[in-house]
């Protein structure tokens, strides 16, 4: 009687043996240990944020500045007000981060992630009932 192997290992091991060194996969909810980690300091500066409502509306500026970033916290002004609770997280192969700012109607819980030299992000407002996402690049490369 011959013995076979299912066709899934003879796919990996052909795999394996034609790209031996090629990176292994991610694992989703593993962390991403074989990527060079940016720093945190990349995101210090001013960046230059689309917060368009919608993707086909008309674009809308803001600036999102980083003044310090020191360890895990940082510092600086979304939309002109200064932000609180900044905090970085660099354990997944990119620079994620998340803050708090607020006006009359209440807080705005922000957070976002810079990869590849932009960022992309999203404002929650309980007291306006909205989800913004958004996106921003560096204000002096514009």
């Amino acid at each position: 009687m011959s013995t076979t192997r299912p066709l899934a290992a003879i796919g990996l091991g052909l795999a394996l043996a034609v790209c031996p060194l090629a990176p292994p996969l991610a694992v989703a909810g593993e962390p991403a240990s074989a990527v060079e980690t940016p720093s945190p300091s990349d995101l210090v500066g001013t960046w230059r944020v689309d917060l368009r409502p919608t993707p086909d509306a008309d674009e809308y500026w803001q600036e999102f500045v980083v003044r310090s970033v020191d360890g895990h916290t940082f510092e600086g002004t979304f939309y002109g007000t200064e932000l609180r609770d900044g905090r970085l997280n660099t354990d997944w192969g990119a620079v994620y981060f998340a803050f708090v700012t607020e006006d009359g109607s209440g807080e705005y819980h922000t957070s976002g992630v810079l990869k590849d030299g932009r960022i992309l992000g999203t404002t929650h407002s309980i007291g306006r009932e909205f989800l913004a996402v958004w996106k921003a690049t560096p204000a002096a490369s514009e």
